[in-house]
């Protein structure tokens, strides 16, 4: 109904009717009347009486509706001409015009029939006839367009009518329908520019960059496409006002004709219409345009802000991490680098969140509509900036006050390493006479008179200053530190004691025991130039008399430092030699074979079968010949362990302490251990081979390497040793507690590498051992067990045949295996254990004593619905898997509670 009401209401317009309009039975010339009435003239037309009332009602419609309202309102002038046509015609024409003009009529004008017959039958026609006719208005019959002329000026009238008119019926088709497209055009226009504005004035915008862009892109090519169609309209108007104004334009004498110059002022006034409408669009695109630069600058602003801030907020994170303030001045010098390297790392972020800060202000200055959003994130950039730079200034303000700390910790420290060494260097023998006391005392005294240098401020300043970075393990390591330092004074005030004793008597000189001949590797190593006392005292170790303490050297040594030591010295002497041999030998297998397999003139030597397997082969060696060698001294000597024990002599109590300080890192004899079956297995495959034997004769090795691989095995059990003797002779004395622990310390290394030898070796078991937490016990067992829900028989035979199992118990299960040796090669058996089943611990009861044999124990899983009695081979070894057990299980009811 919408679009039949639209249809009728819409004005005709040429092309609707371009047909008819060709036809010419009417015209509009644009003459007017006197009083400026527009004039109509209907032309001489043979066919006029046959042309259809629908046609005829359009033109006359048409041609009404052109003329502006107040040239319409005065009234139309007709004029027909029917001047060689009979009264007929004009009878037809009279009363088709008086049944359907549409218009106002003010005067009618009828040009008669010019032959005389025609022109007295239209006389006496339109006199009786004029009431039929039905006009308001007058009709005006004339002979002739010289009549015509006294009522209409030439003017206004076509040269048909003897007129002076330029009428070109064609060109005012054309014209007509150009202005006509032209305002279709116009409108259109208008329409397009109205629901695209309305468009945008709908859009959200969009919360990431790529859809931004995105929109942005669309709307602008959108705009551009309708700014061509504004030009294109501009332009279209403006070529048609030229046309309507090319008579004027070609002869400054000619005029435009009142309808001409309605058709300038219609063109004029839409080309006014696309002007204005043009400026509201534009006002309205930049404003629009304006709001989606700056969707996308606030979206850029977002995703850097995310981007820049996940980055400092890493760097906050790893910067909170570094809770250490180091246990040394080489460990602080390295977290001093790492803290200038998180520095360096954070200097382009922290400089992109001030850059991103300051362009967040620059938005906000520039009026932004997102102002609220924006100033929220650069305020939180410029506080993590200050954070994690105030957090650098406070790093480094700690760092540095440890390293001040810990140097002058150092100082002290070696100031009494370097009084223990003297102590140790002054040669017994000399000592006994008057001249070589008098000179130990001398050299006592020049080395006192160093000690203010070294000596710690008193506590209360010394907390003062370091208060912000004493941690309880720092405070320890002062408090040890002050203690040794009163303990090598008192020392040296013993010394000078006994040697001004000496020094006031003359005693009779001791002979020196005559050294035994040491073996040494026939490989060539650096030389090692070992200090006088202690060359004395390994003399002293392979003393018989010395040892039973018989010696009169004994009696000397005793009275001359007043400390129960001459005991412990051979083992603390074995000790030393036996490390400095160790780590020759370290030294020898890495750099005669494992570096010799990167040699290019050897790699032609190395088998198949080794290629790229240099750390299968040597395990983590070089991570223990570093460990023992990390640092070296001014004569080449591993100072580890060595310098360590050296200032033990004088005070053997204290080895305990070299051992309790490395315990974390004699861990790393596990991780060789546990590569050592395949290191093992790698040399049965190729120790034969050509390149292992021509290292082997270059070095002058007797022994081949894998003799030298077990040497790490060998040493950590060596140690043990070494610290029992050292137990036995130290009973009851001063740091014997210090040496049981320092011992249950390496027991427990040598469990731990014992344990993960077996633990490698279990196969079947489809989880991963390391996620059942540490391997606190394992061993082999008769185990029967007991299901309620099994079968009778099956259950009676479970009970009376025992099962061999290799039990596994880590803190969350206990596993069960079966223990399986197997031949390799002619080689020595090789155990595996095969997984069977497995409990975990959270679920597990145990019932410690087991009616009739003290060796049993049971286990029972998911309210004795399983039960397993485990029978172990000694007592003593239950009861210490049940205290495990036990200790396991209370860890876990304390944890639920």
């Amino acid at each position: 109904t919408d679009e039949i009401m639209q249809q009728e209401i819409r004005p005709l317009v040429a092309v609707d009717i371009i047909e008819q309009l060709h036809r010419q039975f009417a015209i509009l010339s644009g003459g007017r009347g006197k009083d400026g009435a527009p004039i109509i003239t209907f032309p001489e037309f043979a066919g006029f009486s046959e042309i259809p009332d629908d046609d005829f009602l359009n033109v006359v419609t048409y041609l009404t509706s052109i003329p502006s309202l107040e040239a319409a309102s005065i009234g139309f002038i007709i004029i027909i001409d029917r001047r060689r046509d009979k009264w007929s015609a004009v009878k037809a024409s009279l009363t088709r015009i008086a049944g359907a003009f549409p218009g106002n009529l003010q005067l009618v004008f009828v040009l008669r029939p010019s032959r005389f017959i025609q022109r007295a039958i239209a006389d006496i026609g339109i006199k009786f006839y004029r009431d039929d006719f039905k006009m308001k208005v007058p009709i005006i019959m004339l002979n002739s367009v010289s009549d015509l002329h006294g009522y209409i000026d030439k003017s206004q009238l076509t040269r048909e009518l003897g007129g002076t008119l330029e009428y070109g019926h064609s060109q005012w088709i054309h014209h007509r329908t150009a202005i006509e497209n032209f305002a279709m055009t116009v409108k259109t226009t208008a329409q397009m520019l109205q629901t695209f504005g309305t468009d945008l004035a709908e859009t959200e915008l969009p919360n990431d960059v790529q859809c931004t862009e995105e929109l942005l892109s669309s709307h602008t090519d959108h705009h551009g496409k309708l700014k061509d169609e504004l030009k294109l309209a501009v332009k279209q108007g403006a070529t048609l006002l030229t046309c309507i104004r090319e008579p004027v334009t070609r002869s400054a004498n000619s005029k435009l004709s009142p309808d001409e110059l309605e058709n300038v002022a219609t063109v004029e006034r839409l080309l006014a219409q696309l002007d204005e409408t043009e400026k509201a669009f534009d006002q309205f695109w930049t404003k629009h345009h304006l709001k989606l630069e700056q969707c996308l600058q606030l979206r850029h602003f977002e995703h850097d802000f995310r981007e820049v801030k996940l980055t400092l907020d890493n760097l906050m994170e790893i910067q909170a991490g570094f809770a250490d303030i180091g246990d040394s001045v080489t460990r602080v010098e390295n977290l001093l680098k790492e803290q200038k390297h998180l520095e360096e790392k954070g200097q382009e972020p922290l400089e992109k969140a001030q850059s991103l800060a300051l362009h967040g202000e620059q938005l906000i200055q520039n009026n932004h509509y997102a102002v609220d959003s924006i100033r929220p994130k650069c305020v939180e950039l410029r506080r993590i900036c200050d954070d994690f730079t105030n957090e650098t200034k406070k790093k480094y303000d700690i760092l540095g006050k440890s390293l001040e700390l810990h140097k002058q910790l150092d100082k002290a420290s070696q100031w009494c390493e370097a009084g223990i060494y003297l102590l140790a260097s002054q040669a017994v023998d000399k000592c006994q006479s008057q001249e070589g006391a008098e000179t130990a005392l001398i050299e006592i005294e020049k080395f006192l008179v160093t000690a203010k240098e070294h000596q710690l401020s008193n506590p209360k300043e010394f907390y003062n200053q370091f208060d912000m970075i004493l941690t309880p393990e720092i405070k320890a390591n002062a408090q040890r530190i002050v203690q040794k330092l009163e303990d090598v004074q008192e020392m040296f005030d013993k010394r000078q004691v006994s040697l001004k004793k000496l020094a006031a008597k003359q005693t009779r000189p001791v002979q020196p025991v005559a050294p035994h001949p040491e073996s040494s590797p026939k490989r060539a190593s650096p030389k090692i130039t070992r200090p006088a006392a202690v060359a004395e005292d390994t003399n002293l170790r392979h003393s018989a008399a010395l040892n039973k303490g018989t010696h009169p050297l004994c009696h000397q040594l005793s009275s001359l430092s007043q400390v129960p030591f001459i005991i412990d010295v051979h083992i603390i002497n074995e000790l030393i030699e036996t490390e400095r041999v160790y780590v020759e030998e370290l030294q020898s297998i890495i750099e005669g074979y494992a570096s010799e397999m990167d040699n290019p003139s050897l790699v032609h030597l190395i088998p198949s079968s080794l290629q790229n397997k240099k750390e299968i082969l040597f395990g983590n060696l070089p991570e223990i010949y570093d460990f023992h060698n990390r640092h070296v001294g001014t004569g080449g000597c591993p100072v580890i362990f060595l310098k360590e024990i050296e200032n033990c002599i004088e005070n053997p109590e204290l080895l305990a302490r070299c051992f309790l300080k490395r315990k974390e890192d004699l861990q790393i004899y596990e991780k060789y251990c546990q590569n050592k079956p395949r290191s093992e297995a790698l040399w049965r495959q190729c120790g034969d081979s050509i390149f292992f034997q021509e290292c082997q004769r270059k070095l002058d090795h007797k022994l081949s390497l894998d003799a030298y691989l077990l040497k790490p095995v060998q040493r950590i059990t060596k140690y043990q040793l070494l610290l029992k003797e050292m137990l036995k002779c130290s009973k009851n004395s001063e740091g014997t507690a210090e040496l049981e622990e320092a011992l249950a310390t390496v027991l427990d290394i040598i469990k731990s590498v014992n344990d993960s030898m077996h633990q490698i070796a279990i196969t079947g078991y489809e989880g991963d051992v390391s996620e059942l937490g540490k391997l606190l016990m394992q061993g082999s067992f008769n185990v029967w067990t007991d299901h309620k829900k099994g079968h009778n028989k099956v259950k009676d035979l479970a009970r009376f045949k025992p099962m061999q199992r290799h039990l596994f118990l880590y803190t969350k299960m206990l596993l069960f295996c079966k223990k399986r040796e197997e031949n390799t090669d002619g080689h020595e058996k090789t155990a595996s254990y095969s997984f069977k089943n497995s409990l975990k611990m959270s679920t597990v009861g145990i019932t410690e004593n087991v009616k009739g044999d003290n060796k049993k124990f049971e286990i029972w899983y998911n309210g004795r619905e399983e039960v397993y009695i485990i029978q172990a081979s000694s007592v003593e070894l239950k009861n210490t898997w049940i205290s495990e057990i036990r200790k396991v299980l209370t860890g876990q009811l304390e944890a639920c509670r």
